[in-house]
């Protein structure tokens, strides 16, 4: 049996779909490519098991349309699961059922898809397409294994062997095998066959590395926090569900990426990287092994949880970008998003992270529909003050979006605040909530937070903090990498203007 893990071309005049492995959609005019860690994941456990496995990102492939469906045809893989998120599931509705018409005569095709929009509205895509199959949870590398073998031994038929979370049709009817569960062991994985799942294709264009090229991991699934309310992977991962994989396995990996690949960055891509009894020994065993000196690791960090010595000994162990996510300057906005953060602690994390010789960068947020134009300046001041004074080296905006299934999308239901269910535009072209604060304006404050490092201290640092090659080339590429953004949210770009 072949099976496909694909990402079929999304052409658009938007730009370049930021999809795999992703959080928050959107269309990029600057290219950046995620590495697809729990894809990756299933295409590895599919070929251990025996299957043959093609590795399909005709996004980061830079196929057209045409020329994807043409490698289709020649492969004729007999399973193809395509990872989907709420902006594009339309777009994914139709190509199924183009892949349904191009599979005719003996070529009884069988199609998936995963991912969180499907988890938190399954019937949806059931009803509105002719997928075959949809996974919902996160843990969608160990339920594609187990659809697999259940369809494997039953002749393509669905089976009473499913596991719990698997929706498909039976003689018409649309049924489920249960509420998906997240009880997998993360150290029964195989590590991910990085030749298989095409690897270099997301080395280089990610705007997270400094030190070419780079790869991605993950420690863990996924926030141990888990509750932030518009966070649309609390729909296949809630915090509750936590699980981590043993800093051993961690550390293996790591060495055997510097070893046989000469990876000299890696990303860890969860939620949040583990912390307490679990980083110090992670950390000792970077130490221990002198990793520390081979390869730079960053991660996902959450505010006012570690202090000035476990981020020095993150430095020491060779940890270099941390992201934080910060959302608002606004206390009443971090409440009410259940962030758990003061945000009285916010400068003194990225000030301790910063003094220990790490990379702090920030993630934030514009479009909050209880929030003012005097709020949102309040998030750009603090921005501009985190720059100047030197805690933060990089930062990332966008407009929130309320996905479906996220306690956000059932607040604003509840409120009356969607301005549309049309899901197309749900891709930060546009708000999507009333605001007091109109479509162009947000636009606006959000490139006015890309532009908020601008300050003669900012770039005398810079330049005096460029020591060599990979400092001046990482410079160049982070400055196209803003260009980009500026342009992603431009007036031109905008949809229509939202008021409240």
């Amino acid at each position: 049996m072949k099976v496909s893990i694909s990402y079929p071309p999304l052409e658009s005049e938007k730009g370049i779909p930021l999809l795999g492995q992703n959080r928050q959609f959107q269309w990029f005019s600057e290219p950046t490519y995620i590495y697809p860690m729990v894809p990756a994941y299933a295409a590895t456990l599919l070929k251990e098991n025996g299957y043959d496995v093609l590795w399909d990102d005709a996004i980061a492939e830079g196929f057209t349309y045409t020329q994807w469906l043409e490698r289709i045809r020649k492969e004729k893989p007999d399973i193809i699961a395509i990872e989907t998120k709420t902006p594009v599931i339309k777009r994914h509705w139709k190509i199924i059922d183009d892949l349904k018409r191009l599979a005719t005569g003996n070529w009884p095709l069988v199609t998936v898809l995963i991912g969180d929009h499907v988890t938190a509205l399954p019937e949806e895509s059931m009803l509105n397409s002719q997928i075959d199959f949809v996974l919902t949870g996160g843990d969608y590398d160990f339920l594609l294994l187990n659809l697999c073998k259940q369809l494997t031994a039953r002749n393509s038929q669905p089976a009473t062997g499913l596991a719990p979370g698997i929706w498909y049709r039976d003689a018409g009817t649309i049924k489920n095998s249960g509420r998906y569960e997240l009880n997998n062991d993360l150290n029964s994985l195989p590590y991910i066959d990085r030749e298989l799942t095409k690897w270099k294709l997301y080395s280089e264009k990610n705007g997270n590395y400094k030190y070419l090229p780079g790869t991605y991991t993950m420690a863990a699934r996924d926030c141990w926090w888990g509750r932030c309310s518009f966070c649309s992977w609390t729909t296949i991962f809630p915090g509750a569900k936590y699980r981590t994989r043993t800093p051993e396995k961690m550390l293996d990996e790591v060495g055997m990426l510097v070893e046989k690949y000469g990876v000299r960055e890696i990303m860890d891509d969860s939620g949040t990287f583990p912390v307490g009894e679990w980083l110090m020994g992670f950390c000792n065993g970077m130490i221990k092994r002198g990793y520390n000196k081979r390869v730079k690791i960053d991660c996902n960090m959450r505010f006012g949880i570690l202090g000035e010595e476990e981020y020095k000994m993150m430095a020491k162990a060779g940890f270099r970008f941390i992201l934080f996510g910060l959302e608002s300057a606004n206390q009443k906005t971090l409440d009410r998003i259940d962030k758990n953060l003061n945000v009285k602690k916010i400068a003194e994390g990225v000030k301790f992270a910063k003094e220990a010789g790490l990379d702090p960068h920030i993630t934030v947020m514009m479009g909050y529909p209880w929030e003012t134009k005097d709020d949102a300046r309040k998030t750009i001041e603090l921005a501009q003050y985190l720059f100047k004074c030197g805690y933060i080296d990089t930062l990332q905006a966008t407009i929130v979006i309320p996905y479906p299934g996220t306690p956000l999308f059932d607040e604003c239901k509840k409120n009356g605040w969607l301005l549309t269910e049309d899901w197309d535009r749900y891709d930060m072209r546009e708000p999507i909530m009333s605001s007091p604060i109109s479509g162009n304006d947000i636009k606006e404050l959000t490139q006015m937070l890309y532009k908020s490092f601008i300050s003669p201290h900012f770039f005398i640092r810079k330049v005096l903090a460029i020591r060599g090659a990979d400092d001046f080339r990482f410079f160049w590429r982070a400055g196209k990498k803003i260009v980009g953004h500026l342009a992603d949210f431009s007036h031109r770009k905008s949809a229509k203007q939202c008021y409240k």
